[in-house]
């Protein structure tokens, strides 16, 4: 009788420390799981930080040659300047609103050489003067932007087909991110022999090749997005 009641006496024992176990396990488990829970949590802000920041490259508005010898009574006007000016100095105002950095680059023209009014730059913004077709040759283009921590590139201007392919290719070139805005450009008719080659299909033509292999091809109003 007394074994049975030893016995008895120590099955409840064991069964109280299993009952004090299972206990602690679980608390441990879910002290556990609440604590990670909690840092999980606290990581997503960071997290959401870094994919913002991973998203939104540090932008630049890139304005090339906007200048008075490619309008009406300059020494080589294109077809059309005046809409893809003030397509550009829509760029330019939504640039300055959002804090931007904002470089215009002009050519080294005999005449006419003056920035045009609709993208006339404010004292403290970067001037880029050159004498060659590719802004980053020979100029400070390239160390103005390094020195900004730009990584993407929101560009415009005046030719298509000269200056504004140049230095799409050349800042593609250089590992930029770059976004040409297509209704933000001009061009003119060009010649190939005794045929003449519209300049809305030298402009066509020319955004077409610099599309998905050395720039992404965006409307003024996509560019404004961009530049939030």
């Amino acid at each position: 009788m007394r074994n049975t009641t030893s016995l008895a006496a120590a099955l409840r024992r064991s069964a109280r420390a299993l009952a004090v176990i299972t206990a602690v396990t679980l608390t441990t488990s879910l002290v556990t799981s609440l604590t990670l829970g909690f840092a999980l949590a606290a990581a997503q802000p960071a997290r959401a930080a870094e994919t913002a920041t991973a998203e939104a490259p540090k932008t630049a508005l890139l304005i090339i040659d906007i200048q008075d010898f490619y309008y009406p009574g300059g020494a080589l006007p294109l077809s059309a300047p005046e809409a893809a000016g003030a397509n550009a100095a829509r760029l330019l105002e939504k640039a300055r609103a959002a804090g931007k950095a904002v470089i215009h680059v002009g050519h080294n023209a005999k005449a006419g050489r003056e920035f045009h009014a609709d993208v006339m730059p404010r004292e403290g913004e970067k001037i880029v003067m050159k004498d060659e077709v590719n802004a980053f040759l020979n100029t400070d283009l390239q160390a103005m932007l390094q020195e900004a921590g730009i990584k993407r590139l929101v560009l415009c201007g005046m030719q298509t087909h000269m200056c504004v392919e140049a230095a799409t290719r050349a800042a593609s070139d250089l590992g930029y991110e770059v976004l040409v805005v297509g209704d933000a450009c001009a061009t003119r008719d060009l010649k190939s022999g005794d045929t003449t080659v519209p300049a809305a299909h030298v402009h066509a033509a020319t955004l077409a090749t610099l599309d998905r292999t050395y720039a992404k091809v965006v409307t003024v109003d996509e560019a404004l997005a961009a530049l939030e």
